[in-house]
């Protein structure tokens, strides 16, 4: 394993607002948090999760933007976390947390009616298996174990397939309500709203993936819609 992977992982274990807990650890002794987030943060201000953080990108940026609301960022990738972890720490930012987890035990971390809003930003678009897409009903069916009603979602991607699939399949037979769509975001031609329609945070944060993916001259597409 590189070096620096192993100088995150050690500095990650330093990290007051950075939880990673074991499975089996779940099960038995479950998560001390769940159900106690209002506590953790000190507040009852709305929870946002990002979902697939990776480096925590939108989760720091959002944070900073919305002083009103609690950003937490899920991913399995330590050496990623560690990055938004560490800015969040430094900027001694209060209303910022941190899971390394599975997408899979997220009603594990949290209970019912604690999760406002969610953002999945350029996750794996799992072409040949559509069940593990983040947007496909099975994970769904978990987020609206956790999620108040009315939950918005945000997906952002440069996969035009996911894209599709999420508007045109996912949505449909959910019988979910679209707040907006477009396949070229940067564009602003949306397929569902008008342009007016409140997109700042999604055109105003770019994670590190979506810049490289801009340079490369692919458009990038965003959904919203209520769970």
């Amino acid at each position: 394993m590189p070096k620096h992977k192993l100088q995150r992982f050690a500095e990650n274990l330093t990290f007051p607002n950075l939880f990673q807990v074991s499975y089996d650890y779940l099960r038995q002794e479950g998560f001390e948090w769940r159900g106690r987030w209002s506590e953790y943060f000190g507040n009852d201000n709305p929870i946002v999760l990002e979902l697939g953080c990776g480096k925590g990108d939108y989760t720091v940026a959002l944070a900073q933007r919305n002083a009103n609301k609690n950003y937490i960022g899920v991913d399995i990738k330590g050496a990623r976390l560690w990055r938004g972890a560490k800015t969040s720490n430094e900027e001694q930012m209060h209303n910022v947390a941190f899971i390394r987890t599975r997408i899979e035990m997220i009603d594990m971390m949290f209970a019912a009616d604690e999760v406002s809003e969610i953002w999945v930003t350029f996750p794996d678009p799992q072409p040949k298996k559509p069940n593990k897409r983040l947007t496909s009903e099975r994970f769904l069916s978990l987020y609206k174990r956790i999620a108040r009603p009315s939950t918005t979602l945000h997906l952002k991607t440069d996969s035009q397939e996911l894209y599709e699939y999420t508007l045109n399949e996912v949505i449909p037979a959910g019988g979910y309500s679209v707040d907006f769509a477009t396949d070229n975001l940067y564009g602003a031609q949306s397929t569902t709203a008008p342009v007016s329609a409140d997109i700042d945070d999604a055109l105003s944060v770019q994670t590190f993936y979506e810049s490289g993916y801009l340079k490369e001259g692919k458009p990038i597409t965003y959904i919203r819609f209520k769970i």
